[in-house]
């Protein structure tokens, strides 16, 4: 029964292609003729137009490799005309006749489709140039940076502390607080130097100017202040916030000061005239962060409606919008030597480049509410996170080389053990953070770490970049 079964089924199947035969064979003639020259000219000039690049390569190494084995003594000669491989027949060599002239080569010479050398005609037809594939992208290895210990807790505020300013000179800092007091510490000893009170509300921001002996504090209370430190006293408001302003900036090469806050708005003040020279609008929320820097984009904002705006300080105009967050964005920070930032976001950390704000990379794992980062010259930045988690990586390529959990001063509950600042000094030593058990603490690097006592842990092979 199965092989009646099996003889009928191939009975069919024949007789079905017979049919189709019988179809189309009489549709034969009406073909048009193909003009053999013409398709292979067709298929060299397509062969060239796709291995252009490989023609080239191989002509050069070919000459470079004559010129070495001195053959050319006095001149250099012309490259030989590339060869093309065929299969032998009257019509292919009748399409390489443009080839073989090496005085006057058309641009669009047509070749074979199969590869061509000028080093593949040696005996037997083997080929003496070997075309080197292309190597997979690799990450990076990171670079490896020592660790960071604590150095020095300082205890003196009454309240969360939360910003930090650190002197060009680098002998001093400023903290303001939520007793709404801004302390002055000595940055060698930890000493405090002095206190200045005129905010009715918690001190969110401070800025301490490189060409006046001025420092800015900005703070819940919607003041901004400017405060003459050769009399320790306020000489300037700017009026003009509705609302709690949380972050400011200098302009490092012009006396404007940028202020930002829970009204959606940064604002760029005449920092001598107290003049609103702009209102930068666009946000939609707080915006958290403000950074200034001398060149474009000369403003940057991070905003709790998890974007990030570049701003033209002269225009007061909005040049770019980066979505890419999907949280809000609670700090930015800028690198001081590379033209990049950095934001922040409990999502991820993202790198970005300057001026159009060009996605990097990714920063990811630290699962966090991230209020605050900092980076040094060598390249250490650090994040720290509302639950006191800190962070330290290497910016170029990401790697988390060190983390660990802030020390909560004795007697504090432990839902404070908030990171609200952080700042490095002047020579990148040093990392001061703000936190909230009301202490200061001061970290420096492991003078005793060396790379076999700390290796760096790199494993490429379980990393994933992952770009958004």
């Amino acid at each position: 029964m199965e092989e009646v079964q099996r003889h009928s089924v191939h009975t069919l199947i024949f007789r079905s292609l017979k049919r189709t035969h019988d179809m189309f064979v009489s549709n034969q003639g009406n073909l048009p003729e193909i003009d053999e020259k013409l398709e292979a000219r067709r298929k060299s000039i397509k062969a060239r137009d796709s291995y252009k690049l490989v023609f080239d390569r191989v002509a050069k190494a070919e000459q470079a490799k004559k010129l070495s084995n001195g053959s050319n003594a006095g001149a250099i000669q012309a490259p030989e005309p590339l060869l093309a491989i065929t299969d032998g027949s009257a019509n292919s060599r009748d399409s390489q006749l443009a080839l073989m002239d090496s005085g006057n080569k058309p641009a669009d010479a047509p070749v074979s489709n199969s590869l061509v050398s000028a080093g593949m005609r040696s005996a037997g037809g083997a080929s003496n140039v070997q075309l080197i594939p292309k190597k997979a992208p690799t990450i990076p290895k990171p670079s490896w940076h020592a660790p960071w210990k604590l150095s020095r807790v300082i205890s003196g505020h009454l309240g969360w502390v939360r910003c930090i300013a650190v002197e060009p000179g680098n002998e001093w800092f400023a903290t303001g607080a939520g007793d709404r007091v801004i302390k002055i510490w000595d940055l060698a000893s930890g000493k405090l130097k002095l206190s200045l009170t005129g905010h009715v509300s918690t001190v969110r921001g401070l800025a301490v100017s490189a060409k006046h002996p001025y420092l800015f504090s900005c703070g819940e209370d919607r003041q901004v202040k400017c405060w003459d430190l050769e009399y320790n006293k306020v000489i300037r408001h700017y009026h003009g916030h509705l609302s709690a302003v949380y972050s400011l900036a200098l302009h490092p090469t012009i006396d404007v000061l940028v202020t930002s806050g829970r009204d959606s708005t940064a604002r760029v003040w005449d920092m001598r005239t107290k003049a609103n020279i702009h209102t930068l609008t666009g946000h939609t929320n707080t915006v958290a962060s403000v950074v200034a820097q001398a060149s474009n984009p000369q403003i940057i904002t991070g905003s709790h409606d998890s974007t990030i705006r570049l701003w033209d300080l002269a225009a007061g105009k909005s040049v770019c919008t980066l979505t890419n967050h999907k949280k809000s964005v609670r700090s930015v920070v800028l690198h001081p030597t590379l033209y990049m930032f950095a934001s922040a976001s409990p999502d991820n950390i993202k790198q970005w480049r300057c001026p159009e704000g060009n996605f990097v990379q990714n920063i990811s794992g630290h699962n966090a509410i991230v209020n605050c980062m900092a980076v040094n010259p060598d390249g250490v930045l650090v994040s720290g996170g509302d639950n006191g988690t800190m962070f330290f990586w290497d910016w170029r390529t990401g790697y988390n080389f060190q983390r660990f959990q802030a020390p909560v001063q004795p007697g504090s509950m432990d839902s404070e053990a908030g990171i609200f600042a952080m700042s490095f000094d002047q020579s990148g030593s040093r990392l001061i953070t703000a936190e909230a058990d009301k202490t200061i603490k001061i970290y420096k690097e492991d003078d005793e770490a060396t790379e076999e006592s700390h290796p760096v842990n790199w494993r490429p092979e379980i990393l994933k970049r992952r770009k958004f």
